[in-house]
């Protein structure tokens, strides 16, 4: 009976052992991103806008991409590559008369130096001109984006971006 008990302890300690090492085989520079896909992209304000009703009105959007992150731009310098785009979907009491995007920072990969890529990186304001009809409206409009570390891109997103619009 000992020696059943003996073996079923050497067989546990030879699990455990076993799965310890299979659980440090992962490689110190595995990406670590795939977590923070829903943090990669946050819109910090305004959250509410005061315009004057049935005119086009200017708003500013903030938004702050993550450290160690990039997204392509409004204009990204390829056609395979995802560009960056705010929306307000159709049919509702505010709609996008127009947007200007900021110009795109060039960056090179050591994946391809060759290629200058025109992305954005940190804090990006869009300068949008928003229509409103008179009243207080909530607006859950959108920023489609892909966010790549210098190795590898996730896959692309749409963030809502809430916003209370009061029109007088």
């Amino acid at each position: 009976m000992a020696g059943i008990r003996n073996g079923v302890i050497v067989i546990a300690c030879l699990a455990f052992t076993c799965g310890a090492a299979h659980a440090q085989i992962v490689p110190p520079d595995a990406p670590q991103h795939r977590g923070i896909a829903a943090e990669a992209v946050a819109f910090l304000f305004p959250e509410q806008v005061a315009v004057p009703a049935g005119r086009p009105s200017p708003v500013a959007l903030h938004f702050r991409i993550a450290q160690g992150l990039h997204i392509n731009s409004h204009t990204p310098s390829g056609e395979s590559l995802i560009a960056t785009v705010f929306s307000i979907p159709p049919g509702g009491s505010v709609r996008l008369d127009g947007i200007n995007y900021p110009a795109g920072t060039d960056i090179t990969l050591a994946l391809d130096p060759k290629t200058k890529l025109s992305v954005y990186t940190g804090d990006f304001t869009l300068a949008a001109r928003i229509v409103s009809a008179p009243g207080h409206h909530t607006v859950d409009a959108k920023l489609r984006y892909q966010a790549c570390d210098r190795n590898e891109c996730m896959p692309p997103k749409t963030i809502t971006v809430p916003i209370d619009v009061n029109a007088n």
